[in-house]
């Protein structure tokens, strides 16, 4: 039944089954793996004030400048729904003190963005991150890759391309700036409006132009790094060196640049070729984010949940294998059996199984099609006769097998504690 004028807004969708039990098994595998590697998850509120993003990603972002939502609140504070996860969890790190600075945390939940939705995109999607504070170090952002490329995995995403650049420190960025606006300005024809127009203020984001003209103008422009002091480009090195070390190949890429202004030293993005030609599937940092005064450094990353599940389902993953199935499904034969076999659910609920039953009052015939529905592996089938004898009919529902078994036996099969 179509809800009409109360459907979702556009790029905002519902997740249901079965496709939300795919979602659980991403969620869940990270929620797994990461405390392997000491990050403990960590939850900050959907809205903040607005100054706690455009703070932190840079006022002339594309997201500051096009996609926030941003609105006054009944108070008249400004506050935006965040569209990233970094800089509202830096934001309550601070607020937490001492004790967490170098805190290792995660965090999984939906962001929001003012943008065209397309396939993989939407205006609320869903992030799972990680954040880990700390001096520049190029062991701890390797760690941090592995550990991402460690997750890719954990998924079923074999054949994952790491490439990892340098944004450099601070005081590269005003030389990588000036160096590329020079760089460009001869070829300024050949760009694209937008690049055009970005050529003064972002001529970085050209790099990442998709335009065929602005491709070809960025494959004639000098490296970024040549651009960089030499200590940022041993760092990069040094990054490559430890990945290597730990078995994860990386392949340095000076197109990459990262759009958000508080990337400092190692960026790094993955690719997959089951999202097809666009192959993005996550990337990540090291930034310094400057709060309220207070200088923060850390690394980390964040991966698009939507991009995830597309690229397991290009991959071949089947939404309709992660639909949650009953151990057990309990048919009854009258008014009596359906009241017992209730208390019979909730007994073997409370011991760990999964059972289904119908509590409406239809036939035996619509109770097995409800059965067959939910994929229950086996029937157990009651009426008055069984009930006198303390015994049920149980059918393997795959094989068609039949055989009588007490309600003893039967909680004993299905009881998981």
């Amino acid at each position: 039944m179509s809800s009409g004028g109360f459907s979702p807004l556009q790029g905002m969708s519902d997740i249901a089954p079965p496709e939300v039990g795919l979602w659980q098994r991403v969620e869940s595998v990270a929620r797994s793996l990461f405390p392997l590697y000491g990050f403990e998850e960590i939850r900050t509120p959907i809205l903040e004030r607005t100054p706690v993003f455009t703070r932190a990603i840079g006022e002339g972002t594309d997201v500051v400048q096009k996609e926030m939502y941003t609105f006054d609140d009944r108070g008249g504070r400004q506050v935006s729904l965040r569209p990233e996860g970094t800089a509202g969890v830096i934001r309550a790190l601070c607020e937490l003190g001492p004790d967490f600075a170098e805190a290792r945390v995660f965090y999984i939940g939906p962001m929001f963005r003012a943008e065209r939705p397309q396939a993989g995109r939407k205006r609320q999607f869903h992030q799972i991150g990680v954040e880990a504070l700390g001096a520049p170090s190029p062991a701890a952002d390797a760690e941090c890759i592995a550990m991402q490329m460690h997750l890719v995995e954990q998924w079923g995403l074999g054949g994952a391309v790491l490439h990892v650049h340098t944004r450099g420190v601070a005081a590269d960025q005003a030389a990588v700036r000036a160096g590329l606006i020079e760089a460009v300005r001869p070829h300024l024809g050949a760009l694209c409006e937008e690049c055009r127009r970005r050529h003064e203020t972002h001529p970085l984001r050209i790099l990442d132009c998709k335009n065929p003209g602005c491709r070809a103008v960025v494959d004639t422009l000098p490296p970024v790094m040549s651009f960089m002091a030499p200590e940022s480009r041993a760092y990069l090195d040094e990054v490559v060196a430890r990945l290597g070390a730990l078995g994860v190949p990386a392949q340095v890429d000076p197109r990459l640049i990262r759009g958000l202004d508080y990337y400092e030293h190692t960026i790094w993005e993955i690719t997959h070729a089951a999202l097809g030609a666009q192959d993005a599937l996550a990337g990540g940092g090291r930034y310094r984010i400057d709060l309220d005064g207070r200088a923060v450094e850390g690394v980390g990353f964040a991966m698009g949940v939507e991009r995830v599940i597309m690229a397991l389902m290009g991959a071949g993953v089947k939404v309709e294998d992660y639909r949650g199935r009953p151990d057990l499904w309990l048919v009854a034969v009258g008014d009596r059996a359906r009241e017992e076999n209730l208390a019979l659910a909730q007994q073997l609920r409370r011991r760990g199984a999964a059972v289904g039953l119908d509590t409406s009052g239809r036939s035996v015939k619509a109770q097995m099609r409800a059965a067959n529905r939910r994929g229950a592996p086996w029937v157990a089938v009651r009426g008055d006769d069984e009930l006198a004898a303390g015994r049920c009919q149980l059918k393997d529902m795959a094989a068609g097998a039949e055989q009588s078994v007490t309600v003893g036996e039967l909680i004993a099969r299905f009881a998981k504690a």
